[in-house]
């Protein structure tokens, strides 16, 4: 078997610690994380779970998510006001900020910021596009950023954590062929953050090291045991995750335990599981540009033939909450009306028939990409592949990377038949779900991967971006996901309860839906 360029890259997780010198477990102040690694070190290029684990520590935001529910707060802006209209917003940069550097974070590098978002035009340039261009974000004066936003645009403050603040002196410094700086920070850092990127650690794929960095805004003076060394390790298979968190070797996981590790570090004098209610969703993408899932019988079909009851309560132990909708269960704008799709294996067997009738190819082999570091991701599909078989379908399981997933869903033809992942909380609001995920125009993300379209739906999601309050926004993303539901572009399995290995070393944990609590700021190591 040849293996991809990721995972030949992927090292044991004894290797990787015996060969970096400082960065060993059990060391005073140095925390070993084990994680999937972001792409690259660009947070204006990638924007994922890996992502942002590395750039809550190495960035600083206008505004922050704290705690769980989340909660927007202030940051590197004191505060903001915004027209009646919707149109202008203006954000007051707080005095003392500094970059890695030294020098001074002004109004004008937040407004850099952004435009280097969206001239480069990926990750999170998504959410802005549509209102903004480089030319509506100024500086009025040198502690004042102002948005003129195109039109209103009901997520905007919502999604302002998103962007990453960078310094844009390092960057003009090693910009080539007018990038922005893109191949420099790639594998480099320019942020504000509380900790600061040892450059000379980074190996891609593998490995990251931060230091704690002393001089941030917030100061330390409320955690008198800080993280003093962040080393994070990508981990091949989550056993072997498991494992060094055992021993000593690794002090964190990632938050997709599966239940026989939960039981197994629970069990233990070393370590606990932390448990959160998170607004993860998980699901199974389906490619509708394709046949058979161009027909809406074949879908419907896949939909009723997953065991979402024995998922949940055989393989997860109950560590998850039944989600029949794209939208997480605690957000406002989910319709609670909505009763989806059960495991029924007889009306899966009637929409096979009914299907193969109108000329789908149910019986082609069908392939399903589950990420190999995930075994979460496995045992779906394997439960999958098992009832599949009872009524006729040959479901093959390929094992694949995260980055190369996304990488092959920027155009239907390479997009996997079916492929398994969740959508995360970027930022609190519909449109980090639905919005994003099932307007046509997102087509070629990640995110809107199922290749789903229907006009009804884009209008409804496009006038509920286009409103401002809440409440009148609300009831047409309710109405935009009961519509989704019905045409079952993809299969919709559970809401999340985020379960995380953690070193009896590590107290404190401030656990936030977004980034998953990997910001590391907060916690406190005893030993």
């Amino acid at each position: 078997m040849t293996l991809t360029r990721r995972e030949a890259g992927v090292l044991s997780i004894a290797a990787l610690i015996a060969a970096t010198a400082g960065a060993k477990a059990a060391t005073p102040g140095v925390m070993v994380r084990s994680d999937n690694q972001p792409l690259n070190l660009d947070p204006h290029q990638v924007f994922d779970v890996p992502m942002m684990g590395y750039s809550l520590n190495a960035y600083d935001t206008l505004y922050r998510y704290l705690d769980n529910p989340p909660k927007l707060t202030p940051w590197i802006a004191e505060s903001h006001t915004s027209s009646e209209d919707g149109l202008i917003w203006d954000f007051k940069i707080r005095p003392g900020v500094k970059f890695h550097d030294g020098s001074d974070l002004t109004a004008a590098d937040v407004v850099w910021s952004f435009q280097r978002v969206l001239k480069i035009a990926r990750a999170p340039a998504a959410a802005f596009r549509p209102i903004l261009t480089a030319e509506q974000i100024t500086a009025p004066d040198p502690s004042t950023v102002r948005f003129t936003l195109s039109r209103p645009y009901g997520p905007f403050l919502a999604a302002i954590p998103i962007v990453a603040i960078v310094n844009p002196r390092v960057l003009k410094a090693n910009e080539k062929n007018d990038d922005w700086g893109a191949s420099w920070l790639a594998s480099n850092e320019a942020g504000s953050g509380a900790y600061k990127l040892d450059a000379a650690s980074y190996a891609p794929n593998e490995k990251y090291e931060m230091n704690r960095w002393d001089g941030h805004w917030y100061g330390w003076k409320d955690n008198p045991k800080p993280v003093q060394k962040i080393a994070s390790r990508t981990v091949k298979e989550t056993s072997t995750g498991v494992l060094g968190l055992l021993n000593g070797s690794i002090d964190m996981t990632d938050s997709y335990l599966p239940t026989d590790q939960v039981e197994q570090i629970s069990a233990s004098k070393v370590a606990r599981v932390e448990k959160n209610v998170s607004a993860r969703t998980f699901i199974i993408r389906m490619n509708n540009s394709k046949a058979p899932f161009d027909n809406i019988n074949a879908r419907k079909c896949f939909a009723h033939a997953f065991n979402y009851k024995g998922f949940i309560e055989d393989i997860l132990k109950g560590y998850a909450e039944r989600d029949p909708t794209p939208m997480p269960t605690t957000l406002w704008g989910f319709p609670k009306d909505v009763k989806g799709y059960e495991y029924d294996l007889d009306k899966a067997r009637d929409y096979f028939k009914k299907a193969m009738a109108e000329g789908a190819p149910m019986r082609r082999p069908i392939q399903i990409h589950i990420q190999n570091t995930l075994e979460q991701t496995n045992q779906a599909a394997q439960l999958f592949q098992s009832d599949l078989a009872q009524i006729g379908v040959n479901l093959r399981i390929v094992n694949d990377t995260w980055a190369n997933m996304t990488t092959n869903t920027a155009k239907p033809e390479t997009s996997p038949d079916m492929w398994v992942h969740w959508v995360s909380t970027y930022f609190a609001d519909p449109e980090n779900w639905v919005g994003q995920m099932y307007d046509s125009q997102f087509h070629g993300t990640w995110k809107a991967s199922s290749w789903f379209k229907n006009a009804e739906v884009d209008e409804l999601l496009r006038k509920a971006r286009g409103l401002v309050k809440q409440e009148e926004r609300a009831p047409l993303y309710e109405q935009a996901t009961r519509l989704i539901v019905e045409q079952s572009p993809d299969i919709f399995i559970y809401n999340t309860v985020e379960l995380k290995g953690v070193s009896n070393r590590l107290s404190t944990m401030r656990f936030c839906p977004v980034g998953s609590g990997t910001e590391m700021r907060w916690v406190q190591m005893t030993s």
